[in-house]
């Protein structure tokens, strides 16, 4: 068999054991599952979130998702906790502890201390009868059969597992505390992301000029416009209406469909009733509109008053494409 074959079968092996691993996590999501996502929702202080080894690992990207969700939360290392560490647990804090085993020697010195300070103890573990599993006060179940790895020894389908069950508790969470886009927007301001959520239509705008014609303007003074503005487009407007828009598209079959056009105005070969949106719509339900529609740009309405265009290659600058 040739390596690349090898390699092949390998990655898709790989994929088929973890999906059908996260799949049959469907299986465990119980009572039990649903009262620890209440007793999280309803806490007063926030979730703390510990584990040894690649669980370590995990607790910090399912800390970083509760953060990024609204549920406050901080990652403590079990090792640390028990040399020093365990001062970030505070009175009404929830702890969240992830371990495949749950009989890690580490998760065994540090769970009577979380028990004697009174805190809510979740688990998240591959055997609720492991000594996390028994001493929790609720377990989640991350049972899986196998781990991708061919001698059934690196965390893999595991830890996969680990990181489902933690989307889950998050994205309920998220669900109950009726957890907006906008509230989103305001943990994520940076990146595409971040201007997906806050980029309005108003902020395109702000960076082009104002292609404007009126509908006896003659066909060179409207290619003059639309050259000069830089956008492939301008608007018709009469009586401070927009009544067209004229396109490099509408400019290009004039010029195939008339040898002389000097006598022609920009009321002959404008498009009617083009496509707007509204100044405070965010910038991706614009790239929404110019993709469903197939086109390359939209004018933009202020209290139903032209005021501006929005052009593909802003959107695509911009990083939300």
């Amino acid at each position: 068999m040739k390596l690349k074959e090898k390699i092949l079968i390998a990655a898709k092996e790989t994929i088929s054991i973890e999906a059908k691993a996260i799949a049959n996590l469907e299986n465990f999501i119980d009572s039990e599952f649903a009262e620890a996502v209440e007793k999280i929702y309803e806490a007063k202080g926030r979730v703390i979130v510990t584990g040894i080894g690649k669980s370590a690992v995990i607790a910090t990207k399912i800390v970083a998702t509760l953060n990024s969700t609204g549920t406050p939360a901080i990652f403590m290392h079990a090792a640390d906790a028990i040399h020093g560490d365990l001062g970030t647990i505070q009175k009404d804090d929830v702890v969240i502890c992830i371990s495949k085993s749950g009989n890690s020697p580490e998760i065994k010195v540090l769970v009577p201390y979380i028990k004697d300070f009174n805190n809510l103890l979740i688990g998240i573990t591959a055997d609720k009868e492991s000594f996390l599993g028994r001493e929790a006060d609720f377990v989640l179940n991350s049972y899986v059969e196998k781990e991708a790895c061919p001698n059934n020894l690196a965390p893999t389908t595991s830890t996969t597992a680990q990181m489902v069950m933690g989307d889950a508790l998050a994205i309920c969470l998220l669900k109950l505390k009726g957890f907006s886009r906008k509230d989103f927007a305001k943990y994520h301001p940076g990146g595409s992301l971040g201007k997906k959520l806050y980029l309005r239509v108003s902020d395109i705008t702000a960076q082009n000029m104002k292609p404007q014609v009126a509908p006896e303007t003659s066909v060179t003074d409207a290619i003059i416009e639309i050259s000069e503005k830089m956008l492939g487009v301008t608007a018709v407007i009469e009586n401070n209406a927009i009544i067209g828009i004229i396109t490099d598209g509408d400019i290009r079959r004039m010029l195939k469909n008339n040898t002389e056009f000097k006598n022609l105005t920009a009321r002959d070969i404008m498009s009617p009733s083009p496509k707007t949106i509204d100044q405070d719509s965010l910038a991706v339900d614009a790239l929404e509109m110019l993709e469903e529609n197939k086109i390359s740009q939209l004018l933009a309405l202020e209290n139903q008053t032209y005021a501006g265009v929005v052009h593909l290659h802003n959107l695509i600058r911009e990083g939300i494409l």
